[in-house]
Order: structure tokens, then C-alpha cells, then sequence
């Protein structure tokens, strides 16, 4: 055991928290085959060459408002798009286009090497819906979002100026404290790449709204991490009410939530 380990450690403790991937990816499934059957759905389009860069895109019934890209979540060491294809619908319902990408994961790569997959997703992503965008994205998503408003991201100056609000959900804001857990035999985070990769010690170079959320039954830590974030960035942040880490996602299944409206109608003020 690490001195970090307990504090980092989402699964254990919510009730049943082994059963919500399998119950994800069923309801995943079941969405992308109904989505496919009625001509709303891209899937895996590659937005790079490793097999893990590839994402998928879910069209609204008519011409989309926009482009929403989410990215998961799972510590950068577990899970691909195929979990997560239901939590378009609520974008989906209110007009705007999701894409939701894969990417590459530790120990096979390094964060940065999971960042510059997330930049090129963006990228990519951005040249097959016209309008706005909207970044989202949850636990290690909610990171990678953050990060695509600092400075070393450089995102073209066409897609960033396309961009209307950043809304990172839980996220990692500081990889420091992960050094000191098991799970950095994988990261093989250092000090100088845990700073350089904390979007909490780095300027918003983006001048984009960012609305962090986290639900207040979370671990501290990340209740921590979401205020970090928020603060270092004079952002708003929304605390949720008696949601934990893997319940306050539900919200982005229904179109007329805070949460929705956060991302497809931008961000609060602080």
C-alpha cells in the first residue's frame, strides 16, 4: 500500500461499485446499436495511428447545434469509448452532435503521451461538425479536458476559437498526490511530470468558461481536486448534491439536466 491508495480509491467505496463498467458498457451497447439502426451513428473513425485512436459520433435528429466531445474516464489505465455511448443522449437530445474517442493507455504510454491523444481527438473531431464546441469529460477525462486550455496544448487557432465552454466532471486537477499511490507503477508519474501535466498548476490559456463539477458523496480527495481546479482558474465549481463519483455522470443522460445545460449552453460565471 501507498500513503495515497485510500484517498484515490473511487470503487471502493460506493455501494455496488463493481457492478456499474459491466452495467455501462450493456447500456453503451444497447444505445449504439438503436443509434446505428436509425443512421445517427459514425463509429470508430481513426483520429491517429495506434489502434486505441479511433472515436465515435452520435448525430442529434436534425443538423446539430454544435460539437460535444466527452472523454472517459478510468485513471488513464482502463476502458475505451464502448463504456460510455449512452451518456451522449442528452446532447444528442438537445441538438448537439458527441464524439467520444478512445485513447491510448498506461503502462503502454505515459499521461502526456494520453494528452496528445486528447488533443488530436479534438482536432479531429472538430473538422466533421461544424459550430461550436463543448469539452467534457469525467475522472482522468475531466483532466484531459483541462488540459486542452493550457498553454502547450497550442489547439489551432481555428478550433479553439470554436470553442464555447469547458466543463470537466471529478477530474484530476493535481497528479502530484498519485505519485504516492500503487497505481504509479503504471503512470510512472515524476515531479516534473506530474507538474507539467496538472492543469491546476498551469495558466488557462483558453479564454473559455470551464465549469468543474463533482459530487459532494465523492472521495475528498477528488471534492479536493475539483476545487483546485476551480480556484486556480477562477471558474465556478458545482458541488452535486449526494452524487458520488460514478452516479454524477447519470445527468448527461438527460437532456433538461444542470449538467447538460452546463455544457451545450456554456459555462456559469464564477
Amino acid at each position: 500500500m501507498k500513503p495515497n491508495d485510500d484517498a484515490y480509491n473511487n470503487r471502493g467505496y460506493i455501494p455496488g461499485g463493481d457492478d456499474y463498467p459491466d452495467r455501462w458498457a450493456e447500456e453503451a451497447r444497447q444505445f449504439r446499436e438503436m443509434e446505428v439502426a436509425v443512421g445517427r451513428a459514425r463509429l470508430n473513425t481513426a483520429y491517429g495511428p495506434h489502434e486505441r485512436e479511433k472515436f465515435d459520433l452520435f448525430h442529434p435528429a436534425g443538423q446539430a447545434e454544435g460539437l460535444v466531445v466527452f472523454i472517459h474516464g478510468g485513471y488513464w489505465r482502463l476502458f475505451d469509448r464502448s463504456y460510455w455511448s449512452h451518456f451522449a443522449r442528452g446532447c444528442t437530445a438537445r441538438g448537439w452532435a458527441v464524439a467520444m474517442p478512445s485513447y491510448p493507455l498506461a503502462p503502454e504510454v505515459g499521461s502526456y503521451a494520453s494528452t496528445r491523444a486528447a488533443r488530436a481527438a479534438v482536432v479531429a473531431a472538430s473538422g466533421m461538425v461544424p459550430g461550436p464546441i463543448a469539452l467534457t469529460g469525467h475522472s482522468a477525462g475531466g483532466h484531459l479536458v483541462a488540459r486542452m486550455a493550457c498553454a502547450d496544448m497550442a489547439l489551432p487557432s481555428e478550433v479553439a476559437a470554436r470553442i464555447r465552454s469547458i466543463v470537466p466532471i471529478s477530474p484530476v486537477s493535481d497528479l502530484r498526490p498519485l505519485i504516492q499511490t500503487t497505481m504509479n507503477a503504471d503512470f510512472r508519474l515524476t515531479e516534473t511530470i506530474a507538474e507539467a501535466e496538472s492543469p491546476a498548476l498551469q495558466a488557462k490559456a483558453l479564454d473559455v468558461p470551464v465549469s468543474v463539477w463533482v459530487g459532494a458523496e465523492e472521495r475528498p480527495a477528488f471534492v479536493d481536486q475539483a476545487r483546485w481546479l476551480a480556484e486556480a482558474w477562477g471558474d465556478a465549481l458545482t458541488i452535486v448534491p449526494g452524487r458520488h463519483h460514478f452516479d454524477l455522470i447519470d445527468a448527461l443522460e438527460d437532456a433538461e439536466s444542470e449538467l447538460v445545460g452546463a455544457i451545450v449552453g456554456g459555462a456559469p460565471s464564477p
